[in-house]
């Protein structure tokens, strides 16, 4: 009988699922800086529940001493992506890091199993530093699509209700639900450019948007409050018509009225 501290006994897993939901976060964040298109859509990250591992460890009849390296999804990550050409990269960027081991991999978009699913797998191996030193713990990396994780996500509580014995019926409409995010994945590869260049466009007009808005706020400080009642008044104008050139032109004049206002002060304190 099994007696041990659970508690205890996941904090390591625990720790390594938060630091690498952090980590991969911030990678989103630096490649959208740095190349304006991320190919991370979000991180998510979760540790596997106690009854999930008895249930895997004695599926896989994994002893109970051996659960550390008999069960290797204990810590899960999970990085959505919008593109199944995103995947790829991803995994490139995570082979590529100094702070995980990639131990192997599983593919199962190329190798797609019977029942329709489709994802990217990785096993790792991540050092935490614990109250009493460093531990080496196992952790699956889950790259996928949406389109992949919405199936999955569906599977997987159907698989737990019927506990892995699906009517055949569920199986057979679960396989064409499968065939069909993979269809909509190719389709959405095909115009994979234009939705690229529509969400730029989107979040540049929001950028500008906001620097605006900021920049209009900034004229009170300057007690320039009848130029920033009417900015404000030309820009719902503007917005309401969706005339983001316009709109941009403004945004020169704002920024000129700033730094002229901004040089009255500066010649003053002289």
């Amino acid at each position: 009988m099994d007696v041990r501290d659970w508690g205890t006994f996941l904090l390591p897993y625990e720790q390594t699922v938060e630091e690498l939901k952090v980590k991969f976060k911030t990678m989103r964040a630096e490649l959208k800086k740095r190349e304006e298109y991320a190919p991370i859509e979000f991180v998510t990250g979760r540790v596997k529940r106690i009854s999930s591992i008895l249930d895997k460890a004695k599926r896989l009849q994994v002893p109970m001493d051996q659960l550390e390296t008999g069960i290797e999804d204990i810590a899960g990550i999970r990085i959505m992506c919008q593109f199944v050409e995103d995947i790829r990269r991803v995994a490139e960027y995570i082979r590529a890091r100094k702070d995980l081991t990639v131990l192997y991999e599983k593919d199962y978009i190329t190798n797609f199993k019977e029942s329709g699913y489709r994802s990217f797998h990785m096993i790792i191996e991540y050092p935490v530093q614990t109250a009493l030193g460093q531990k080496k713990v196992l952790a699956e990396i889950q790259i996928r699509t949406l389109a992949m994780n919405f199936w999955a996500t569906i599977e997987h509580s159907l698989s737990y209700k019927y506990r892995e014995s699906l009517p055949e019926e569920i199986k057979m409409r679960l396989k064409k639900a499968g065939e069909a995010a993979n269809t909509l994945d190719n389709e959405m590869s095909s115009i994979r450019e234009e939705i690229l260049e529509a969400q730029k466009q989107f979040e540049d007009n929001s950028n500008i948007t906001a620097q605006v808005l900021h920049a209009i706020h900034q004229l009170y400080f300057f007690h320039l409050v009848n130029e920033a009642i009417s900015f404000q008044e030309r820009f719902n104008v503007l917005w309401q018509a969706h005339d983001m050139d316009a709109i941009k032109d403004m945004l020169d004049e704002v920024k000129q009225m700033l730094a002229e206002a901004k040089k009255k002060v500066s010649d003053y304190e002289l």
